[in-house]
């Protein structure tokens, strides 16, 4: 092979692998569990300081409460997918054997 040859091998390896780091970095589980965990921080602030004027209108239900346990439970459920189920590295092709 050319030095010209291996020179396009080269980049082309190089930006698979940066690729895979891009598909590591937004992994729409890391997106999607980090809104929720950052969201579910904040409802649930707004329940724990939430009036009696406030639950009485939600019929004593603490309904933000209740939905900022939901939203950081899904967050972290999310995280925790992608901490034990990583995105895969790519395989190398059968060519490079």
């Amino acid at each position: 092979m050319s030095d010209h040859t291996n020179s396009h091998v080269d980049e082309v390896k190089e930006l698979e692998a940066k690729s895979a780091t891009a598909a590591r970095l937004f992994d729409v589980r890391r997106i999607i569990g980090g809104l929720f965990v950052v969201y579910g921080i904040i409802v649930t602030i707004a329940g724990i300081t939430a009036s009696d004027a406030d639950l009485k209108k939600a019929q004593d239900i603490n309904i933000n409460l209740w939905a900022g346990i939901g939203m950081l439970a899904l967050g972290l459920f999310f995280l925790v997918w992608l901490k034990l189920r990583p995105t895969a590295p790519p395989t190398p092709d059968q060519d490079d054997a």
